[in-house]
């Protein structure tokens, strides 16, 4: 996967009524923070919005890439298919994500919905024009490809070094804290993703993810909520277990 391609960014909302803009996830934690309202109305009149449903696609792997998408609202996964036909998931994205952003003619991987959402889907061309328009844009989005490759460097940390305990607290924690910086609040926090994709994500078997789960429960470190929601009763204690530090690891 192209690292570009994970970068967690993109324009606010890119909505047909720039208002739009102001209330996407982006305008805080993506690529328009620093951009002022003349620059977020001008990104909003290239743009094409979109609805989607549970599990529609945004885009395919091998669709021409064309295209890049903002996520305005709701929660997607990124998925690859392997040359034996099993697909995994490989990310997961948020509100004021950019979604399929690569140099290359092809999408290297797939993006799905897990939740309803929408998405504002932008011409590469005219985004290219926008950063040449906008220079502030372009070194934000350098900053934010520093701070992805960051992150999959971490992720390859714990995929190769971390309990299986471990990978979960730290699935856990970080899925929050890009909640929190969406100015969720909690204590309920959104879950989406089934068993299968966390296990998918972090190299783990469903029943491997199940039984760390349910480790956390018993200890009183996590209540779940439904099908979706989940609660961090004690969040210190799945913090220092995603930390490495392993005092509870399996």
């Amino acid at each position: 996967m192209h690292p570009l391609d994970a970068t967690r960014v993109l324009m606010d909302g890119l909505g047909s009524d720039s208002s739009v803009c102001m209330k996407c996830g982006s305008r805080s934690v993506g690529l328009c923070a620093p951009l002022d309202a003349a620059a977020l109305d001008d990104m909003s009149g290239e743009s094409e919005r979109l609805a989607l449903e549970p599990r529609e696609a945004v885009f395919r792997q091998g669709d021409p890439a064309r295209h890049v998408y903002t996520l305005t609202e709701g929660m997607a996964r990124l998925t690859r298919v392997l040359p034996d036909g099993r697909q995994a998931a490989i990310g997961f994205r948020f509100a004021g994500d950019i979604l399929g952003f690569t140099p290359e003619a092809e999408h290297a991987f797939g993006a799905e919905m897990l939740t309803r959402g929408t998405v504002c889907r932008l011409d590469r061309r005219r985004l290219e024009q926008m950063f040449r328009r906008y220079p502030i844009m372009e070194r934000r989005f350098l900053d934010l490809c520093v701070r992805e490759l960051s992150a999959s460097q971490d992720h390859i940390l714990a995929l190769g070094r971390f309990s299986a305990e471990e990978r979960v607290a730290a699935f856990l924690i970080s899925l929050v804290e890009a909640q929190e910086r969406r100015a969720h609040v909690g204590p309920v926090f959104d879950l989406p993703a089934t068993r299968a994709d966390i296990g998918e994500f972090l190299g783990l078997t469903l029943e491997t993810v199940s039984r760390a789960v349910s480790a956390f429960r018993k200890r009183g470190w996590i209540r779940l909520h439904g099908h979706s929601g989940i609660e961090l009763t004690d969040r210190a204690s799945l913090v220092s277990l995603a930390a490495g530090e392993g005092a509870h690891a399996a």
